[in-house]
């Protein structure tokens, strides 16, 4: 027999209005259906309703994380700097971090992921290749100082993560690993009833090579991604490569310095020369590791200085200041040019190809070249994806203008390689006796991003509209008033969960049936039964959340229907 939930002794707040800091359709419904409060910026506390709904996903997760081998196990959130030390990443999260003390001094933080404590307990188990592969994850809360939380429980400092980690000795072994949870996270999120797509992306500060986001789309999504409409490419836009075609410059005329007063930015020069913006090379200045480093795009575009920084990462990478340039008088503001160039890196975006000529400064007050050619005039050291990808950008496999849409990540798998083994010593005795540096790879779901991810994608002008799989109950009984409906809608209650059917059941006294109707909606359970006008013939309607269909049926046969 499942669960009877009485809406009388349920702790549960609806609201009629939203609050007035949400902006996000997951913030508004989550709050006004009584499914999480806000704590403190960042911090959430899951009521009875959100809990449940929390434990569902979490039990999905759970399975078929079971079902690949996984093995659950639960570290702790409070952890020794040491580790992180290790791994250099102590430094590389910045502010994101939560950074403490204890009593007598030593230095902890709060684990924002734990690739750290795992390879360490890997390492203190695991001695030899019959050891392995292995699967270790866990479901916990993690930790990330976000300057600015917002959007409810998407985007908050404390959060409800899977992460899980896989250890194997050789490539083709993390390979085979990557390939199972690459199918567990398909059937979570198919099961869960989102709506995903599966984009290549960046590592970041996780390192590896291969990387895969699963990300869900919504027009509160922080990630934009691009797909194609000709074929299966699908990529976040800071994985987005564009190759260069190198350019026949021969025909270019010599360079040619222009009077350009007063034209310091793209939009003035190309004004000014009667050009389009696309005919001029911008440069950007910034500093890499304290080092002034130049970056070439055409005018058109712009530098995606976030693709910048996971390009040169580690390295620190910030824009230039006036002081800086105070202290470089050869590098004229709103008119550098990169011939000529000296103790400056170059780096320019791929269609800044050899051969093409450009508008560009002339390292000059009120001055800019032309018949620039990359090649002949200047040199690239080094060639990076970097500038900020726009809907109609080709497709790096089929050439098709590519579409831009927003979304929310809801999953990424890594594989790690050898980047933490080799941090922790992490070696196991292979078959001929002889040490193996172990390979690693990395994969987290957002449980609680999961949550709002499904409100974000299935709530409609009523409330939440929860898949079955993962809502606080599969029925929600309500009973329109009168003693003779309140006892109908009990026994009904009853009946299903006999039948095995989770249940929600209003039968609060003295609430209007308009307030109960109106809180069945909102908080989104997929079907509804009323007990209402007919009660008396034992003769209940029958729901459908999403659709909005309702039919009358006798009790026996909405419990049969229910229960199919």
């Amino acid at each position: 027999m499942a669960q009877v939930q009485r809406m009388s002794r349920l702790m549960v707040k609806t609201l009629r209005d939203d609050p007035a800091d949400a902006e996000t359709l997951n913030h508004k419904l989550l709050v006004r259906a009584g499914y999480v409060r806000r704590t403190s910026a960042g911090i959430w506390s899951w009521l009875p309703l959100g809990k449940k709904v929390l434990e569902n996903i979490t039990r999905v997760v759970r399975e078929e994380m079971d079902a690949i081998g996984g093995q659950e196990v639960l570290l702790p959130a409070l952890l020794p700097k040491e580790s992180y030390d290790a791994s250099g990443r102590y430094e590389e999260y910045g502010d994101l971090l939560f950074r403490l003390k204890d009593r007598k001094g030593a230095d902890y933080l709060l684990g924002p992921t734990h690739e750290e404590i795992f390879t360490q307990i890997v390492k203190d188990q695991c001695t030899s290749y019959k050891d392995l592969p292995v699967i270790l994850y866990q479901i916990q809360t993690k930790y990330r100082d976000e300057a600015r939380p917002r959007a409810g429980v998407l985007r908050g400092r404390e959060f409800q993560m899977k992460d899980s980690y896989s250890f194997d000795t050789t490539d083709e072994g993390l390979a085979e690993s990557y390939a199972l949870h690459r199918d567990a996270y398909i059937r979570i999120f198919e099961r869960l009833g989102l709506d995903h797509r599966i984009v290549s992306a960046v590592s970041g500060a996780m390192g590896g090579s291969a990387s895969e986001e699963f990300l869900a789309p919504a027009p509160a999504g922080e990630d934009t991604f691009v797909d194609c409409p000709a074929c299966e490419y699908a990529a976040n836009t800071e994985a987005v490569t564009f190759t260069a075609v190198a350019a026949d410059g021969s025909s270019h005329g010599p360079v040619e310095e222009l009077d350009t007063p007063d034209t310091p930015t793209i939009e003035t020069l190309a004004a000014h020369l009667g050009v389009p913006a696309s005919a001029t090379l911008k440069n950007l200045l910034v500093k890499v590791d304290g080092e002034i480093t130049a970056v070439g795009v055409p005018g058109d575009r712009e530098v995606d200085l976030g693709k910048l920084a996971e390009h040169l990462s580690p390295a620190e990478v910030e824009l230039v200041t006036a002081e800086d340039f105070a202290g470089r008088p050869d590098l004229v503001r709103g008119y550098v040019g990169p011939q000529g160039l000296e103790k400056v890196r170059y780096i320019a975006d791929p269609r800044v190809a050899p051969g093409t000529a450009w508008v560009t400064g002339a390292n000059k007050p009120d001055k800019h070249a032309r018949n620039v050619v990359c090649g002949r005039d200047f040199e690239v050291d080094e060639y990076l994806d970097v500038v900020v990808v726009q809907e109609g950008d080709p497709c790096p496999k089929c050439g098709t203008g590519l579409k831009l849409d927003r979304a929310i990540e809801i999953g990424h798998i890594f594989q790690l390689g050898r980047k933490f083994a080799d941090a922790f010593q992490l070696d196991v005795l292979g078959q001929n006796g002889k040490p193996v540096r172990v390979t690693m790879g990395s994969y987290g779901i957002g449980v609680s991003r999961a949550v709002a991810a499904l409100a974000e994608q299935t709530a409609d002008d009523k409330g939440l509209c929860w898949p079955r799989e993962i809502a606080p109950a599969d029925v929600h009984v309500v009973a329109a008033g009168k003693a003779l409906q309140t006892e109908l809608a009990l026994e009904v209650a009853d009946q299903l969960s006999a039948a095995g059917l989770r249940v929600l059941v209003d039968e609060r006294a003295g609430v209007s049936p308009g307030v109960k109707f109106t809180d069945a909606e909102l908080i989104g359970v997929p079907k509804i039964v009323v007990a209402g006008r007919r009660a008396s013939e034992g003769v209940v309607e029958l729901k459908d959340r999403r659709t909005g269909e309702r039919e009358e049926l006798s009790v026996a046969e909405a419990v049969a229907r229910l229960r199919a």
